[in-house]
């Protein structure tokens, strides 16, 4: 019995100790399957011994207390957590004990299924159809009010479709799509930012932001599961009509829920789910359960801390184990050293994979990972590969410790690690991995758009001494190139053509393509539209590059800092001599176009014949509005060109208009839509 209580005592401090890492800090220590055991383990020995159980115990809460920075709100019907099943014994197990508490008597159960999106619960509260009110689930009773935060989901409406009740409250899950993940590291990287872990934590972090102009960067989704408190609302008689009743009223709810009669084919359908995770374009880590009845689910009921009529089945965490051959260290456009593993080939998340982030010395050292060792690897939100840990039982004799190189492997320039940063960088500018990142960057088709400035020939002009930095670009010597194996007539006077156009790109292309850290695609054209000119914007205080809408006190100072070092100076002067269009389009004196689509949110998908997407979106935020990567019930209309795909379907479901590129062109000249 004594050792029992100690163990108790030990599982409550862990499960506390890891919820605070999870819930609260957005930066687990240990995987879902480690964590989901020690809970486990508590409620064993708690069952054993009951009269040890006390209110306070993980086992008797939803989650964890809130963070202090963010105002509390109580939450008047109480947020719980689910139980959970590991396994189809463990799910039929509770079905069985579902039939049982209902009696013989009962009328025949079915079971509805719905995605377990891996991200962050909240709950929406609506007042005479309008959002006032958006809070975290917290401990399950207090949560955090992130309503600035949740308003800029493009999921969630502002107002609900006509016959909404006086007050609903919708519970629901924020999370991150794969695909909005992969294009934020992208963006990170490119910007030298640090990468994200996965895209669970990125969601929460992002949600938990304190400048919501910040969190409306992200492209957060969110769905929507439950009901909590609700006013003289319609009476619904199970959970599917109170999705349909949801969805009727313009939030979005799990396209792949389903409903079954029979305990094995909900079994089958978790299995195939299982089978098929890999083809969604978010994370995903269980299937919910819940009988569907809301009747029954009244007389089912509620443990402390979970309901008893709901269950969620976790999916195994995929994850395999290898031999780790090397650690090497690749320097990106940015400069950032990142170490990586080379692996003995594995197939783990649907792909073979060979190498594997580390993503920086702290890890490596937390890790303690070694050349030589078997380690265990994932795939990082289904989508990055990453090396978990290490094998202790298989680590060869004689096995060390690695240790960061301080040489660059690309240039032998010194690699230094900032004060207070998890990265390392190679500290020459002029180092050849940079040189050829930035000129690639600057010629790339989100920026100046030089056909012909492909990874080889950009190399190659590197290595021959061509160039060293974009402003020559503009001083080719064409006379050498010509005489190059490769190099005819033909493709020399293409390549000239190339450069000659890119002078007459505008001002937001160029910002862009300068790679100055934090000015993405978004923030260049705001930019350009804010101030019209170079000049206007190189004359410009810190003060009124923040007062620019959408951008905050980081990009400002980034931005000012970057323009007053001498060699950015410099190579602007270049840019400027070589004929380089420093101007927005039509800018005059009110410095930018006319923001006829202020307000306005337009997706674009497919292929469009008279311009790129990426130029297309650009021509949107140059006129005030907003081009978010997916479609939602705020989306003012979706530019469909050829091969819509998922987005056009969504749109037509959504009954959002679709416009046709003659319909876009006349949008962007009057901000008007087709009757």
């Amino acid at each position: 019995m004594d050792g029992d209580a100690a163990r108790i005592d030990e599982l409550r401090a862990l499960v506390d100790h890891h919820d605070q890492r999870y819930h609260i800090d957005d930066a687990p220590e240990i995987p879902d399957a480690d964590y989901d055991a020690l809970l486990a383990e508590l409620r064993a020995l708690e069952a054993e011994h009951p009269d040890l159980v006390t209110p306070d115990s993980p086992t008797q809460r939803a989650g964890a207390p809130g963070r202090s920075t963010f105002a509390e709100v109580a939450h008047r019907v109480p947020m719980r957590s689910l139980d959970n099943a590991f396994d189809v014994d463990e799910l039929r197990a509770w079905t069985d004990r579902v039939l049982r508490r209902l009696g013989e008597d009962a009328p025949p159960v079915a079971w509805a299924c719905e995605l377990k999106f891996d991200g962050l619960a909240v709950s929406l509260r609506y007042e005479d159809g309008v959002l006032v009110q958006a809070a975290t689930r917290g401990d399950g009773r207090v949560g955090e009010d992130v309503t600035a935060n949740v308003r800029t989901i493009d999921d969630v409406p502002d107002r609900l479709a006509d016959g909404a009740p006086p007050v609903v409250e919708v519970r629901g899950e924020v999370y991150m799509g794969l695909t909005a993940f992969a294009e934020l590291n992208a963006a990170q990287e490119e910007a030298g930012e640090k990468v994200y872990v996965n895209p669970r934590n990125t969601a929460a972090g992002s949600l938990r932001q304190k400048d919501a102009t910040v969190t409306a960067t992200r492209d957060l989704s969110f769905w929507a599961y439950q009901l909590g408190e609700v006013v003289d609302g319609p009476e619904q008689a199970s959970h599917l009509e109170t999705l349909a009743w949801l969805d009727a009223l313009g939030l979005p709810v799990d396209a792949h829920r389903a409903r079954f009669d029979d305990v094995e084919d909900m079994v089958a359908h978790v299995a195939a789910v299982e089978a098929a995770r890999h083809d969604l374009d978010y994370e995903i880590d269980g299937v919910v359960v819940k009988v569907d009845d809301l009747v029954l689910q009244d007389e089912l009921g509620f443990t402390a801390r979970a309901p008893r009529w709901a269950i969620a089945y976790k999916l195994p965490p995929e994850e395999r184990t290898t031999r780790l051959l090397d650690i090497e260290v690749s320097i990106g456009p940015g400069g950032q050293a990142t170490p990586f593993a080379r692996l003995e080939p594995v197939f783990v998340g649907g792909s073979t994979v060979a190498a594997a982030t580390l993503h920086n010395a702290d890890q490596v050292a937390a890790k303690d990972v070694r050349p030589g060792d078997v380690v265990v690897v994932r795939k990082a939100g289904d989508v990055i590969p990453e090396v978990l840990r290490h094998v202790p039982s298989e680590r060869p004799d004689g096995s060390v410790s690695w240790t960061f190189p301080t040489e660059c492997p690309a240039c032998g320039g010194p690699l230094v690690r900032p004060g207070g940063e998890a990265a390392t960088f190679c500290a020459n500018h002029a180092c050849p991995r940079q040189v050829r990142g930035r000129i690639e960057h600057f010629a790339s088709r989100g920026a100046m758009d030089i056909e012909g400035f492909g990874e080889q020939r950009v190399n190659l002009f590197v290595s021959e001494g061509l160039l060293v930095d974009v402003a020559g670009v503009f001083a080719l010597d064409y006379d050498r190139i010509a005489v190059w194996e490769g190099f005819g007539e033909t493709s020399v006077e293409n390549l000239r053509r190339a450069v000659d156009a890119a002078r007459d790109r505008p001002l937001g292309r160029l910002l862009f393509g300068l790679r100055i850290p934090h000015v993405g695609t978004t923030v260049a054209d705001l930019l350009a539209s804010a101030f019209g000119h170079l000049d206007r914007l190189q004359a410009a205080t810190v003060e009124e590059i923040e007062a620019v809408e959408g951008l905050g006190p980081i990009i400002a100072a980034s931005l000012y800092g970057w323009l007053r070092e001498e060699r950015n100076a410099e190579l602007l002067v270049r840019l400027r001599a070589a004929g380089v269009c420093l101007e927005a389009p039509d800018a005059g004196e009110a410095g930018g176009v006319e923001p006829v689509l202020a307000g306005l949110s337009i997706v674009v998908t497919g292929t469009l014949s008279a311009m790129s997407r990426d130029e297309a979106k650009a021509a949107i935020v140059a006129r005030g509005g907003k081009s978010p990567s997916s479609v939602s019930a705020k989306t003012t209309a979706l530019v469909a060109g050829e091969g819509g795909g998922s987005k056009l379907t969504k749109a037509e479901d959504l009954g959002v208009p679709v416009l046709d590129e003659a319909a876009f062109d006349h949008l962007l000249a009057t901000g008007e839509l087709p009757a």
